[in-house]
């Protein structure tokens, strides 16, 4: 089994769903002979080369090896955990996820706690239609109805006891999500009173927690859930699952610093914002959003507040820039944020300001010259000093090469960008070259993996492989899964080893071109091909056998009578 969730039911679920169906709503797919192909949604590319195969369930992308199934591909493309795909998969066809007894109790099941908040969001809303201060204060801010119904926005009633009353049988359950404060053993009390409320949803849409905006003098102003068993701050981002759809038609995602500024630009028809939920932004929100989209606008207040910020956002951004990533800032006037500057503004207001925003080596390089003597030899080489482990924190690229020369042109003085190119390209050129630079076995285990349906039509005889050559259990492996399922695909076969240390290489081998041409290979083709391999896996076999005959003889060990 793959962690909670019996392997069993996972081939099950891989058999039933078709990965084109999958990939299809999220990525616009063209069908191109056997298979579909598509601009790949892992990095910036204008010529498809996002190949999907509906016959082996699988996806690979020529341009930058993203490759993977159907659970791969939701783990990829929404940063998915493992369990959330599959659940995600099977909720998709109407299956419902097993778990054996002894998993259950490592792994609690949270549904009921997803089910919860959602209820107390549908709670909140509910309450905001009698509540006409937060009402009064949402018009103030130049909501509409229809922009706080398309964020579920709604109100925590003042008092002690409103949650307590409408879900009295619900106390743990609240307390575990961080909706209700347990102040002794017999009470407890709501985290939010008399606030409005912006409920947190996970990239599934499910709500995870809340902020809540105060009405009154309470302090602080604005106040998040806690960290609990659904709700992970630093590892969210406000208005991702509403801005979606929007980002990626924008090609691009605005960061801003609160949910009031996410609203407040929708409601100005800029809807791919999302905020950071009182944390700085952080190396795991970038990759979240390159992910999506290849390029971030972090928006900050210009004040030295804001210019902080921003410059924790660079250092956590920098690991993640690659070919075909971007990001940029853009720093608001003083005194201004972004609701500020819409509602005075409207949408132009903004654009026009998103126009002018400044690159992050741009920024890089401006922030760590702002107090140096540039004119000076001196402040070239401090410059320099200070640049120089920044720059090697950016991947090896064309993006670091060129990041590289902008520093060399501000000094005057060669620091080796030319060698500091993608290292990508030659892993590409590999997985183009002929199959001879492969073992007879490898070349075994790609035929298999990418034909698996010819391995049960084969001779048993001829697949009997001896267990001590290097590499041959995985093979051995293989040959079993495709002879006891004949129908298996190339997907179902690689998930059986997503655990093992091989994963990464026989999932190269799934997607390696058999020809250096890059021919298809029919089935018959494969099945010669594949005989012929395990013959020389088989001579391998006997030719070392065959050694440890000689070296026996020539010890003379063979030749030692036994004593009666």
């Amino acid at each position: 089994m793959a962690g909670p969730i019996p392997q069993a039911f996972i081939d099950e679920l891989l058999s039933r769903i078709d990965i084109v169906d999958v990939i299809s709503p999220r990525v616009t797919l063209k069908k191109s002979g056997a298979n579909h192909m598509a601009c790949c949604p892992f990095h910036n590319e204008k010529t498809p080369s996002f190949s999907v195969s509906q016959p082996k369930q699988f996806y690979y992308c020529f341009g930058c090896g993203e490759k993977g199934n159907a659970i791969g591909f939701l783990m990829t493309y929404e940063n998915m955990h493992f369990v959330d795909a599959i659940e995600t998969l099977a909720e998709s066809i109407g299956l419902e996820v097993p778990r054996d007894e002894q998993a259950s109790k490592m792994h609690s099941d949270n549904r009921p706690l997803y089910t919860l908040l959602e209820s107390v969001n549908d709670f909140y809303q509910s309450a905001l239609r009698d509540a006409p201060d937060a009402i009064a204060y949402l018009k103030a801010r130049g909501l509409s109805g229809e922009t706080a119904k398309k964020f579920g926005i709604g109100y925590a009633p003042d008092g002690w006891d409103g949650l307590s009353k409408a879900f009295p049988d619900n106390e743990e359950d609240l307390i575990k999500t961080g909706m209700l404060i347990r102040k002794d053993e017999k009470r407890s009390y709501p985290r939010f009173r008399h606030r409005v409320t912006f409920p947190i949803r996970d990239r599934r849409g499910r709500v995870i927690g809340f902020g809540g905006r105060v009405l009154d003098q309470q302090e602080p102003k604005y106040l998040n859930s806690p960290e609990t068993p659904l709700f992970h701050k630093g590892s969210e981002l406000y208005g991702l699952f509403e801005a979606r759809k929007a980002i990626q038609d924008a090609d691009m995602a605005i960061v801003v610093e609160g949910y009031m500024d996410v609203v407040a630009l929708a409601e100005h028809q800029i809807n791919n914002a999302v905020a950071t939920l009182g944390t700085a932004a952080n190396q795991q929100h970038s990759e979240i959003l390159f992910k999506v989209v290849p390029n971030i606008v972090f928006c900050f207040d210009g004040d030295n507040a804001g210019r902080k910020a921003a410059w924790r956002a660079l250092t956590n951004t920098l690991p993640c820039l690659q070919d075909g990533r971007d990001a940029h800032f853009l720093f608001l006037p003083d005194g201004e944020d972004p609701d500020s500057v819409v509602s005075k503004g409207g949408h132009a207001a903004f654009q026009d300001l998103l126009s002018a925003r400044q690159s992050i080596i741009d920024f890089l390089y401006e922030h760590l010259a702002s107090d140096i003597d540039m004119t000076s030899i001196g402040g070239k080489a401090t410059l320099a000093d200070k640049a120089k482990p920044l720059l090697e924190t950016i991947p090896p690229s064309i993006y670091k090469q060129l990041a590289t020369r902008k520093l060399e042109t501000m000094i005057g003085l060669p620091m080796g960008s030319e060698n500091l190119g993608a290292p990508a390209a030659p892993k590409r050129r590999a997985a183009q070259s002929h199959n001879d630079n492969l073992t007879a076995m490898s070349r075994a285990v790609l035929l298999a993996l990418q034909h698996p349906a010819m391995v049960s039509q084969q001779n048993p005889e001829q697949m009997k492989i001896d267990g001590s050559i290097r590499g041959s259990s995985v093979l051995i492996k293989i040959i079993e899964l495709c002879c006891v399922e004949p129908d298996i695909t190339t997907a179902r076969l690689l998930e059986r080893f997503r655990e093992s240390a091989n994963y990464e290489f026989l999932s190269s081998l799934a997607v390696k071109p058999y020809w250096p041409d890059n021919r298809e290979l029919d089935e018959q083709t494969a099945q010669t091909e594949f005989t012929h391999s395990l013959q020389q896996i088989q001579a391998r076999g006997k030719k070392t056998d065959a050694s440890k005959v000689d070296a026996s003889a020539r010890t003379g060990l063979l030749s030692i009578p036994k004593k009666s």
